[in-house]
Order: structure tokens, then C-alpha cells, then sequence
């Protein structure tokens, strides 16, 4: 039977002491040529791009991955500060309407080799069964190609690679994680409390950040930072769970190289390179299969901007499907204050999760769910929450005193996919010329119901744990879709091997691709489906050879 470290052995290749990848790793990178035409380009570095290039890697394919952001160093980019953690977020200018428009450039958006999984909070739940048949089984939505069975084995082996730490998880497809939970803090305290009070299961994890030593990796030390990049390297990303194995096994990360274009062959139809600048100057790298992985709102940038004779409104856009479908959580949060203190700072934000409320209950008059976790925002975050009930002056400087005695929940509602709700390119361009995302948001009333229900039972878990006074302030999360994934091209972008209809050389291995989105983080689930894909194109790759 194989092990973690033969599968995968990232964490074995960081410094003994955790705090980077090995140096020597770096130093003697492979570094193609642009002229060079490699097995596989991938653009994006972060939750799927990372695990398609480790995997494919593996089997001596030349691959190379080109990251718009930096090759990150923990020890010596990131700070153990709020404020000054924003350089990990993709903050060029974007636009957004709609009747509810999305904030972007913070807890949605990743910038540099790992992508928004350097800033995720760490929580990796799985995908229920019922994710895969909404359209079927209650109405809204849409069916995936796949089923849950598809990917339950990559499910697995990614939580044994990250690792992922919780209790026995009864929820969904019931199942145990590689490591057991971690120590509750006082805010995973108050919600298990209230959670019994009102009769909902509550349980430990599951967290991607190693309980114990892991390879190199050293343990968590609970100093409440995991959106501001941890530098412990404790929790996951992709950046030491999957970079480091594939550099070992000769692939390049190129960072600083934003891809403008994917460049089509006139006349067989298939991808022959990408378009990209680095250090100011536009290079073009030769590659026999492209591999899109930019995620929700610069895949179909991306896309959109590559136009030509064959796919004049789009790259692969011939259905009028590029960018439509995109999908947010709502991600209300609610806070508590309480006598004692509770210094909800003290752990990973994500601790204690409840998915009692994930599927469709056919005696409320919404459709689908949500699940409720700890969120624990620090000090600006927090101000944030308090200012939005519209207090400042006085009376924000007392609520901000008052920090340590607060607990805070956050619910992710399952928001329903739209046409409507979509990526397009605005008349503004960027730095390199290349017409900036508009995204456009409208909620349907079943994501408003969502948002009132889930804000109930939060406060009702609070109330219940004790809490004198409780908050909500309404929020965002977790894009997913815009290139999603069909049966067919007329509903879809790409196959369920994240293969485009349109193109037979180009993937798409990033969350645009999932056609619905649960009630749960979606890092996980965006990582097995590239692993999926990572074994369906390495046939593909054998075959050409």
C-alpha cells in the first residue's frame, strides 16, 4: 500500500524546521524557455493549478504553471498582522453591479503561488452526496456530470496530503479524518454549548492545518492568524502541500507572469501557447496542452479576452456560457458578547461546524441550505462587523474595548447559480492593456430566505450559549463557477474531466468550473476535482505518446 510521502511528499521537501520550501528545491528549479513547447502550461498557481501541476509531474511530463503574483516566502513576506496582510489579495481594479454587487479583493480573491488558499481560514469539508443532483432531487440548480462517488477516493488522499484534523464527521457521506481535532477555543466553546441547548450537532474540525508534526511541517500554535498567511506552516496551502513535490519532480513555477491571451492554431483548433507578461515585457511560451486555473473571475477574464476568427465573442464562449453561472455564499455573521471573556482570536478562526441545516427540510420554504461555523475575526475585522450596525465615535471605541468578550459565527448559504449573475469584460483596461471583470450579482429569493434563516439559528445558538447582545452583519463568500463544468456543450464549458468542449487541448481546473456549490468551503472540493482531472489527462497524454 503507498503511503502520503509516495503520493505526495511536500511535506518532507520544506526546511527542517518548516518555515520554507528547501532552498536547493528553488535554486535548481527546471526553467524553461519560452520556445520551449512543454507537455503542459498551467495558468494559476493556486488550489487546482497546484495539484494538476504536482500530479502530472509525477509522471516526467515537462510542466510548467505561470502565477500573475509572487513565489511567496512565509518566513520572510508574511507579517502576523491584520493590516498588513492585504499584498495577499488580487487587488487591480474590477468592476460590480447588480441589485446585490460583491465586494472583491479580500476573502474571495488570491494573489501569488498558492492563490487564495495562502488567506483561506483552512476549513476543507467535503461535498454532501446531494450536491451532485440539486436539479434532480430538489428543483434549483443543476446536476454535475459526476457524481459524488467520482470523487470521493480524491477526497481521501487530499485530506491525508494537506492533512485535514477533526472529529468523526456524520454528515453527508459519514467519514473520519487523518488527524483527530484540534483543542477548542473559547469561542468553539460557546458554540458547542449553545448548539446542545438548542438541539443541533455540532463537531470539532475539520481543519487543514496538521495536529501534530507532519513531515517538516511543524504543529499549530494557535496564534489565530490563518487568514493572514501562516507563517508557522501549519495550516495548508498549496504552496507547501503540493509546490514543493512538484518542483522535486521537475516542474517550473514561473511567477510574476500574467497570461493575457491563450493562442489558438487557425486551423486545427487546438491551444498552441499563452500570451503573458513578465517584468513588463510580453512573451509568448509554447506549450501542447493549456490548463486554465485563475479561478472565478480572471478564468473567464481570460477567456473572454481571447478572442480570434474561430471564437469571436470568447475563447470557448460559443454557447454564451463563459462567466455566466457564478455563484457566491452568503456568508452572514452573527456575534455574541458575554460576561466572561472568550479571546475568540486564540485559534484557527474555523473550529467548530454544524451541517444540521445543509440539505433542502421540505417544511421551510427555501430550497438547499447552509452550515454555520466559528469565524473569530481579529481587531479590524472586527470593527468592520460593529460599524456596519452603524456605530463610530464613542460608541465604536467601546465595542472595540469590549473585543475579548465577544464570539462570533458565520454561516455559508448555499446561493443558487444564475445565467444572470456573470463575468464580463468593462470598457476600463488594466496595467497590460487587457479590459478589466465586471461582475454582475443579483440574489433570487431563495438566497434571501437562506440569509434570514441562517442568521436565525445563529442567534439562536448564541442566545442559548448565553450571549446578552448579538449582531449580524451580512457578507460574502467563496466565488465558484463561470466556466462550469456539463453533461453537454450547450450546458457547459467543460466535460467532467475539466476538459473544454470547444478546444481538445485546454482544461479548466479551478472552482469556475463547479456547477453548484454546497454549503461548504470550496478549497477541498476544487482540489479533488483536479486531482480527477490530473488522472484523466495523464491518459490522455499517454495516448498522444
Amino acid at each position: 500500500m503507498s503511503t502520503i510521502k509516495d503520493r505526495n511528499a511536500s511535506a518532507w521537501l520544506l526546511a527542517k524546521d518548516g518555515s520554507r520550501i528547501q532552498p536547493e528545491l528553488l535554486e535548481n528549479m527546471r526553467r524553461f524557455d519560452d520556445n520551449d513547447e512543454v507537455d503542459l502550461l498551467i495558468i494559476g498557481c493556486g488550489a487546482g493549478g497546484s495539484t494538476l501541476l504536482q500530479r502530472v509531474a509525477r509522471t516526467g511530463a515537462s510542466v510548467l504553471a505561470l502565477d500573475a503574483g509572487p513565489f511567496w516566502n512565509p518566513e520572510t513576506d508574511w507579517v502576523s498582522d491584520e493590516g498588513g496582510s492585504h499584498g495577499l489579495y488580487w487587488t487591480e481594479p474590477r468592476e460590480i453591479g447588480g441589485e446585490n454587487p460583491v465586494p472583491l479583493g479580500s476573502n474571495n480573491s488570491g494573489r501569488g503561488v498558492g492563490g487564495s488558499m495562502i488567506h483561506y481560514a483552512g476549513y476543507a469539508p467535503r461535498f454532501h452526496p446531494s450536491d451532485f443532483h440539486t436539479l434532480s432531487n430538489d428543483g434549483v440548480g443543476a446536476d454535475w456530470p459526476l457524481e459524488y462517488t467520482d470523487l470521493k477516493h480524491y477526497y481521501e488522499h487530499i485530506e491525508a496530503e494537506l492533512p485535514v484534523a477533526g472529529q468523526h464527521w456524520p454528515w453527508g457521506d459519514p467519514h473520519d479524518y487523518p488527524h483527530g481535532p484540534h483543542p477548542v477555543s473559547g469561542n468553539g466553546e460557546l458554540f458547542l454549548r449553545g448548539a446542545e441547548k438548542c438541539g443541533i450537532t455540532a463537531k470539532v474540525g475539520p481543519v487543514a492545518i496538521s495536529n501534530g508534526r507532519f513531515g517538516n511541517r511543524p504543529h499549530c500554535i494557535y496564534r489565530g492568524f490563518c487568514i493572514q498567511g501562516c507563517k508557522v506552516n501549519a495550516k495548508a496551502s498549496p504552496l507547501i502541500t503540493h509546490v514543493p513535490d512538484a518542483l522535486a519532480h521537475g516542474a517550473e513555477v514561473r511567477p510574476d507572469s500574467m497570461v493575457t491571451r491563450i493562442e489558438i492554431d487557425r486551423r486545427t483548433g487546438r491551444a498552441t501557447g499563452v500570451h503573458y507578461v513578465r517584468d513588463g515585457v510580453q512573451r509568448f511560451q509554447r506549450a501542447r496542452m493549456v490548463a486554465v486555473a485563475g479561478y472565478s473571475i480572471e478564468t473567464p477574464r481570460l477567456l473572454l479576452n481571447s478572442t480570434s476568427d474561430r471564437f469571436p465573442d470568447g475563447l470557448c464562449n460559443n454557447f454564451d456560457l463563459v462567466g455566466r453561472y457564478l455563484m457566491v455564499q452568503g456568508a452572514p455573521q452573527t456575534a455574541g458578547r458575554f460576561d466572561a471573556e472568550v479571546r475568540m482570536f486564540k485559534a484557527p478562526p474555523p473550529e467548530v461546524s454544524t451541517e444540521d441545516f445543509y440539505e433542502t427540510d421540505p417544511t421551510k420554504n427555501y430550497k438547499r441550505g447552509f452550515s454555520i461555523q466559528t469565524v473569530s475575526p481579529l481587531p479590524i475585522t472586527w470593527a468592520e462587523h460593529v460599524m456596519a450596525q452603524g456605530y463610530w465615535g464613542a460608541e465604536l471605541r467601546n465595542y472595540m474595548s469590549d473585543y475579548v468578550h465577544w464570539a462570533c459565527l458565520g454561516a455559508l448559504c448555499e446561493f443558487l447559480p444564475q445565467a444572470r449573475n456573470r463575468v464580463t469584460l468593462a470598457g476600463e483596461k488594466d496595467q497590460h492593456g487587457m479590459p478589466i471583470a465586471r461582475f454582475d450579482y443579483s440574489q433570487c429569493e431563495n438566497d434571501k430566505s437562506l440569509l434570514n434563516a441562517a442568521t436565525k439559528v445563529m442567534e439562536d445558538i448564541l442566545k442559548a450559549a448565553g450571549a446578552e447582545e448579538v449582531i449580524t452583519i451580512t457578507r460574502n463568500a467563496h466565488l465558484v463557477g463561470g466556466a462550469r463544468m456539463g453533461a453537454t456543450e450547450s450546458d457547459g464549458v467543460v466535460d467532467a474531466d475539466c476538459r473544454t468542449f470547444a478546444v481538445p487541448n485546454l482544461y479548466i481546473v479551478d472552482g469556475s468550473v463547479l456547477p453548484t456549490q454546497g454549503s461548504a468551503n470550496p478549497a477541498l472540493t476544487i482540489m479533488a476535482v483536479a486531482a480527477r482531472a490530473a488522472d484523466r489527462l495523464k491518459t490522455t497524454m499517454h495516448a498522444n505518446h
